[in-house]
């Protein structure tokens, strides 16, 4: 009996290791003149041919063959799956489910299995080397689309760009890389030891966390009322042709009036979009109609500035105003815009050097509509507001950047004093282009320049 339970047990190991353990069990378990003691012997085999397992065969064994099943030894356990070889014997798919027990690493890339850790994050072999070439070989990509390509297994060579941005978000260090070419890491960063792959650090906002982007409300009703791109039309082509001339136009004051009132225009119908899109924030129209009107009068620079910085990445040297309307660093100038110019694509830089995605954008924007410090009539509400955007915000980088989302976070809300800073010079740009009356303003566009100076 004993030897029919042997077989089973063999008949389920793999090829390359069935006659090793049918010969060691046989030198093990059969007598011999040298062996009448009651000795025990120790059989040590593994399912990879690499980790012990330990069974024990003797004379003690046989004692109790008559109190167990043939089929069903003494429950011993193997040291590399932790499953009773007892068991094995009864179940005909046990290597199945052995493998779906054990964990698996996948890459926060892609999503493929990952091999390792690789310049700080979970990612498999493709990823990690896709990233080391990007880098030393200072490539830099162009997505053909919005860049927000979906990466997958089986679309991650799709678009570069997009496959290169998402590496930077899920926190793979460029500081890993050496550019040498020379074969190991740099070992320039250290990863938490005691961190487990996928264990995030800001704690959650509620007792059941979402486990997908698409259980944030707050995400959800910002992304389907998010203002549409604005469009100049024809004469914004027209003009955007004749600043890329090369030739010095002998009309550059009319083109600057020109693009000044262009300009004017789209600041006003971003102003209504923003008012749209404000009453549609959860919580919102919770607020007196006056606190609501000064939430807007005081953040409304900065909530443009922001819209102006996402729009215009990757940057190019040209701040978007609009899809067919930009400002680069001569037509600024003509404008006498520089200063104003120079301070956006700071902001604009920064939001693309810590590639933030469009849903963090999202709740970044509603963030600063919320982050005033002007006295209201009902500052709980707002209080409440705030703490609920903030609550989203917690969560929509808890999933996307797993256990960097600390870091990624502080550099988010660091942009807010940028944001501020900018409020105060397109107010006294704007307040300039008023007095001197050269150009038409239309009435909201005036009353939100002229509602509040911090």
């Amino acid at each position: 009996m004993m030897d029919c339970w042997m077989h089973e047990v063999v008949s389920m190991m793999e090829d390359g290791t069935t006659a090793r353990i049918k010969q060691e069990i046989d030198s093990c378990c059969s007598p011999s003149p040298t062996s009448s003691n009651n000795n025990v012997s120790i059989l040590s085999f593994g399912s990879n041919g690499q980790e012990p397992m330990d069974f024990k065969c003797g004379p003690e064994s046989m004692l109790h063959s008559d109190q167990t099943s043939p089929g069903s030894p003494d429950r011993q356990f193997c040291s590399s799956t932790t499953s009773a070889i007892g068991d094995f014997g009864n179940d005909s798919n046990v290597q199945d489910t052995v493998k779906e027990e054990l964990p698996r690493r996948l890459c926060l890339v892609c999503g493929d299995v990952a091999s390792g850790f690789h310049y700080g994050v979970a990612s498999c072999e493709a990823c990690k080397a896709f990233f080391k070439r990007t880098i030393q070989g200072n490539i830099e990509y162009t997505c053909p689309a919005n860049n927000d390509c979906e990466i997958n297994k089986r679309r991650r060579k799709a678009c570069q760009a997009c496959r290169f941005r998402k590496c930077l978000m899920m926190g793979m260090l460029k500081e890993g890389v050496r550019l040498d070419r020379v074969r190991g890491g740099r070992q320039k960063y250290r990863r938490n030891p005691n961190m487990q792959p996928y264990q995030l650090q800001i704690p959650h906002s509620s007792a059941q966390p979402p486990q997908s982007l698409d259980d944030i409300k707050m995400l959800d009703v910002l992304m389907t009322f998010e203002p549409e791109k604005l469009c100049v039309g024809h004469c914004g082509i027209d003009l955007m042709n004749k600043n890329d001339d090369d030739q010095k136009n002998e009309c550059v004051g009319t083109d600057a009036q020109e693009m000044l009132n262009i300009l004017s225009d789209l600041y006003d119908k971003e102003l209504v979009g923003v008012i749209g899109w404000a009453k549609q924030i959860p919580g919102f129209t919770d607020l007196p109609l006056n606190d609501q009107m000064r939430l807007l009068q005081v953040s409304w620079a900065e909530i443009l500035t922001l819209m102006l910085a996402f729009r215009s990445i990757p940057f190019t040297g040209r701040l978007y105003f609009a899809s067919d309307f930009w400002l680069d660093e001569r037509s600024a100038k003509e404008c006498g815009a520089t200063e104003l110019y120079n301070h956006c694509i700071q902001i604009t830089q920064r939001l693309e050097k810590i590639s933030a995605s469009k849903e963090e954008y999202y709740l970044l924007k509603a963030l600063t509509l919320s982050n005033c410090d002007i006295r209201l009539d009902n500052y709980d509400s707002l209080k409440k507001l705030r703490e609920s955007i903030l609550s989203a915000l917690n969560d929509c980088v808890l999933i996307l950047r797993h256990y960097n989302a600390v870091a990624h976070q502080q550099k988010l809300l660091l942009l807010l004093p940028s944001l501020r800073q900018a409020d105060h010079i397109i107010r006294r740009f704007w307040m300039k282009v008023h007095k001197e009356g050269n150009i038409t303003m239309n009435k909201l566009f005036v009353e939100m320049l002229e509602s509040f100076s911090r």
